[in-house]
């Protein structure tokens, strides 16, 4: 029977995974760049835009033309021609004249800003009435005001946005170099395991973690490939995690670490030539019986068997350090977006323990959230489907008091 190491904590945990490398970067097309890092800065290969453009509709003029112009007293120009769309335009536009031009459009030779078309009035074919002055450069984007040849645009860490894509595709760059995607093997392990198009007989469960796993992956970025259950036999166990290792970069496996005598994970993985075990066992509530192995510089994850705990473990620690090694920062999860509540209900803790609490977070008559803990066993599935947040007890602390403002992760 393999006994717990000694329990480290979760900042403990993180520091161990902050040794493992980020994958290598690899170039992709912009139309699968879309939350992908690049390790470098992406900088403009050209002015946008190329020459000046219209951002109204109007007409292209000399400014100098408009000035003193009212619906009094306005100013008279000559249309000596239009703006076409994608095209430059072939005109010369001289004092005293004018150019329709579309928003967008290129500005013709001669001008120097656009009048919108809601303040002229058209004489004739050839005339129209100028009701509002404009100055130099009015109404138009100067060649490079948007983003200039060689200025950064994009930040080297930073995920990219489909507003970054945007840009990128109006500059004309089709790929960009990133971090590659980690494949995560996930495997989940236990005779009482069934697939779970299966009637589970007396003592079994269907395969909840792979399948929530898996999607966790996802949402990280990252590819899962999900084996087929594994029982509880050495063998098999350490065939399966040959191939994952194999094929992944990262491997998850749910079941089997707890003290127990099923406990085989730890002694399997130990049975690859140059494993190493970083940490079997977390100061954190629901996880205790968290492993963290490393082999040939690829990690591997003992989640709890329980989903609620296998999740939470998952959310805590694999999707954080998934968004590490393809290129983001390395930080302790839950990942989520922050929102103040207060606290409905008192919580208690155990001093010596994170405590990972689930809650509904909810809008309250003021405005603001209240956060109300979803209670059940630390097996319920529906604790976790109930809960759109998490908030996190300290270790040093026996709990929290109900009406205190806490710090909810969305989830």
């Amino acid at each position: 029977m393999t006994e717990f190491l000694q329990v480290i904590t979760s900042d403990g945990l993180v520091e161990r995974l902050a040794s493992f490398p980020r994958l290598p970067p690899e170039v992709v097309s912009l139309s699968s760049a879309l939350h992908r890092i690049p390790p470098e800065g992406i900088t403009s290969p050209e002015d946008l835009p190329e020459r000046p453009r219209s951002t109204v509709d109007g007409y292209a003029v000399q400014a100098e033309d408009t000035f003193g112009a009212s619906d009094s007293i306005p100013a008279l120009l000559n249309v000596v021609g239009a703006v076409a769309m994608g095209s430059l335009a072939d005109l010369l536009v001289g004092s005293g004249q004018a150019a329709y031009i579309p928003t967008g459009g290129f500005l013709p030779s001669g001008t120097d800003a656009v009048v919108m078309v809601e303040y002229t009035n058209r004489i004739d074919e050839t005339g129209i009435e100028v009701t509002r002055p404009v100055t130099v450069r009015s109404n138009v984007l100067s060649q490079g005001e948007d983003v200039k040849s060689g200025e950064l645009i994009i930040p080297a860490g930073e995920p990219l946005r489909p507003q970054d894509l945007g840009v990128l595709a109006g500059l004309g760059v089709a790929t960009v170099c990133v971090y590659r995607q980690a494949k995560v093997g996930v495997i989940s392990t236990g005779d009482e395991v069934v697939p779970i198009d299966c009637k589970p007989k007396p003592g079994q469960i269907r395969d909840a973690n792979g399948y929530s796993i898996s999607a966790l992956v996802r949402a990280a970025g990252a590819i899962p490939i999900q084996f087929e259950i594994v029982p509880d036999d050495a063998g098999k166990l350490h065939s399966t995690l040959a191939d994952a290792l194999r094929e992944s970069d990262v491997v998850a496996i749910s079941g089997g670490s707890s003290v127990g005598m099923r406990d085989l994970i730890v002694d399997v993985v130990e049975a690859f030539p140059g494993a190493e075990v970083l940490a079997h066992g977390v100061a954190i509530r629901p996880g205790k019986p968290t492993l963290l192995a490393r082999h040939a510089g690829k990690a591997i994850f003992g989640l709890p068997g329980h989903p609620v705990s296998a999740l939470i473990v998952a959310m805590v620690f694999l999707a954080p350090f998934l968004r590490y090694i393809q290129g983001g920062n390395l930080e302790k999860g839950p990942l989520g977006s922050r929102t103040q509540a207060t606290l409905a209900t008192s919580l208690h803790s155990i001093i010596g323990m994170e405590d990972f609490v689930r809650v509904r977070l909810e809008r309250a008559a003021d405005g603001g959230y209240v956060a109300r803990p979803v209670f059940g066993k630390s097996s319920m599935l529906s604790t976790m489907a109930r809960a759109n947040g998490i908030i996190i007890v300290p270790a040093r602390a026996e709990g929290i008091v109900q009406g205190a403002a806490v710090d909810v992760i969305r989830i």
